[in-house]
């Protein structure tokens, strides 16, 4: 009698679990891929990559710090706009309040800078970001918008606020040798506004206002 009762038992578990391969296993699997493969979402499901010139320089949902090497002698003769400070950076550390995080980020790593807000770290990082982006882009320490000095919680976050994308417009077309008023309206294109006008705020994707500005100049010198 125990027997069949095991046997019995063994079997229900069995018809389960075949039932749950199939579902879970094959069936939704494959659901979500033909999903995945529906006109304005199959670039999403493949990671959001952009093109450019052809290849893949990265994805929109990845924001990487391009470094000027040009910058390490004069912080002013920078050609890039660049990314808010992050916790991934080479030059950042939660225990030194010199490392402030605006150097090269590593895209295999992800992570908070774990600083509290009341931490004197934090406040003589913020300040000290504040003073360099300042000399940067040749502007007051007070016009430095926060996200320009404050890291984000993934230390991969790929876009910045209008307001750091302006301020960044200056240095950017000079250095490039375009005009401001070309520069300016590349960031005003690429601001990305509130969805249904009330969700989040507006924000512009540092890598597409990077390729946008090396592509104004391909024109000109085709031109």
């Amino acid at each position: 009698m125990k027997f069949t009762v095991f046997l019995r038992q063994t079997w229900a578990g069995f018809k389960v679990l075949i039932v749950l391969t199939v579902v879970l296993g094959i069936l939704y699997p494959a659901g979500v891929w033909v999903v995945s493969r529906v006109p304005g979402l199959e670039g999403k499901a493949e990671g959001s990559m952009v093109q450019a010139d052809g290849r893949t320089v990265g994805s929109s949902l990845i924001g990487i710090n391009p470094i000027d090497p040009n910058a390490k002698k004069d912080v002013t003769d920078d050609r890039y706009f660049h990314t808010r400070p992050s916790a991934v950076a080479s030059d950042f550390s939660a225990t030194d309040k010199t490392k402030l995080g605006l150097g090269a980020n590593d895209a295999n790593n992800s992570a908070p800078s774990n600083l509290a807000e009341n931490s004197p770290i934090l406040l003589a990082q913020v300040l000290a970001r504040k003073d360099y982006i300042a000399k940067r882009d040749g502007v007051s320490p007070d016009q430095v918008p926060a996200d320009a000095v404050t890291t984000s919680a993934s230390g991969l976050d790929p876009d910045i606020s209008p307001a750091y994308a302006y301020l960044q417009v200056d240095r950017v077309a000079r250095v490039n040798g375009l005009s401001q008023d070309q520069v300016h309206q590349i960031v005003a294109q690429s601001i990305v506004n509130r969805p249904l006008g009330v969700l989040g705020d507006p924000y512009v994707d540092v890598m597409t206002l990077n390729i946008d500005v090396q592509q104004a100049l391909q024109q000109r010198h085709a031109g």
